[in-house]
């Protein structure tokens, strides 16, 4: 079953085109990645889908429904979660006011008990610091915490925008096992990644974007073969090193 379906979106800030035409799909159960070097489109493709920027054409349908152009809290309800680049935290507030916030659209409150000692159970750092504040955290811890408020809406698709981005390895390895450990659990991942060998380690299907388009897709397992995806696209010689 498909539970996301993107045709064609286009999106334009002013004169400047975030994205010029990306179709994908996401199929229930699946983890599907987005490939592509800075300024490719990821974000911009997975803001769209969660509902913080309006296409400007194109058709975004999940479970059947068109949910382009809706806000955000409308998508988030419907079971969408976006964990974005760069954290986008409430500094001021502690951790567990943040992941409260989180749970605004849950459709049964009564959840949210079973939802925090989900989160903390899955990140006990974040459980030793529910009472600081956001803004005095690690990279790391933040990354955490983002992810813990995206899955406290109980979603049935989580996104993430560059989960790896800024963090040490060790930090990367552990966010990445939870990564796997959520997919067990049966949780539908849309993955937004710079890195090749993470995003293509854990995927099941991939999209490379390229200036706002799709320029290749396939099985991950395909495309790690597939040099196109390391010297092309995403501009990285043969032997792993950044092309000029």
């Amino acid at each position: 079953m498909t539970d996301l379906v993107v045709e064609h979106l286009e999106v334009r800030y002013g004169d400047l085109v975030g994205i010029a035409d990306i179709s994908l799909k996401v199929e229930a159960g699946n983890i599907v990645a987005l490939l592509g070097s800075n300024g490719a489109g990821k974000t911009t493709t997975l803001n769209a889908i969660a509902g913080l920027v309006r296409p400007s054409k194109g058709r975004i349908e999940w479970h059947g429904e068109t949910i382009s152009g809706k806000p955000a809290y409308q998508i988030v309800s419907k079971g969408l979660a976006l964990s974005p680049e760069g954290w986008r935290l409430f500094v001021s507030q502690t951790v567990e006011q943040n992941l409260r916030l989180g749970a605004t659209a849950l459709t049964d409150p009564s959840r949210m008990n079973a939802l925090f000692e989900r989160v903390y159970a899955m990140f006990p750092r974040l459980a030793e610091r529910r009472r600081q504040l956001a803004g005095t955290l690690s990279g790391g811890e933040r990354q955490m915490l983002a992810m813990g408020r995206a899955l406290m809406s109980e979603p049935k698709l989580l996104m993430l925008d560059e989960p790896s981005l800024g963090l040490a390895p060790a930090v990367v390895e552990a966010m990445y096992d939870t990564l796997h450990r959520l997919h067990k659990d049966g949780l539908t991942l849309l993955l937004a990644e710079q890195s090749i060998p993470l995003a293509l380690g854990i995927a099941d299907y991939a999209y490379v974007l390229q200036t706002g388009r799709i320029a290749l897709e396939g099985k991950a397992a395909d495309l790690e073969q597939n040099e196109q995806v390391q010297q092309i696209y995403l501009g990285i010689s043969a032997n792993g090193a950044s092309a000029a």
